[in-house]
């Protein structure tokens, strides 16, 4: 009965390269790709609805005031982080619309959609659900 169970929730589970593509964010109409980045992996910014409008809009709200010179298209904003055996956790989120860091957990839902959570520290966390666009 236990190895059943075991089979069925290792079934359920999608594997680590389900987030490796291309993806609609919930907010913005945002596409980021998803990629292997060595070990781990990384996401960067393709497009947005700010982008279309003014494709060579910078990162004015960093934090760090050095780095607001550099272009939103091709920003990465997903890195690092572990395959744990159901999500990728440990690494980082940055959005460019506060200029924070966040720590960052990516959950694949299926093979077509994933869970993106930041966090300051749990549980102040804000999650968004993107879309495979291929």
């Amino acid at each position: 009965m236990l190895l059943l169970a075991m089979l069925a929730a290792a079934v359920a589970t999608p594997p680590a390269d389900t987030v490796i593509g291309t993806w609609k964010t919930q907010t913005r109409n945002g596409t980021v790709e998803v990629a292997k980045c060595g070990a781990s992996i990384c996401g960067t910014i393709i497009t947005s609805d700010l982008l279309a409008q003014k494709p060579d809009q910078t990162d004015v709200l960093n934090k760090d005031q050095s780095l607001r010179g550099r272009k939103l298209k091709g920003l990465q904003i997903v890195e690092g982080g572990q395959w744990d055996g159901s999500a990728w956790s440990g690494g980082t989120v940055y959005n460019p619309d506060d200029g924070r860091t966040y720590s960052g957990k990516i959950t694949p839902i299926d093979a077509d959609h994933l869970k993106l959570r930041g966090c300051v520290f749990v549980p102040l966390c804000k999650t968004e659900t993107w879309t495979r666009i291929r």
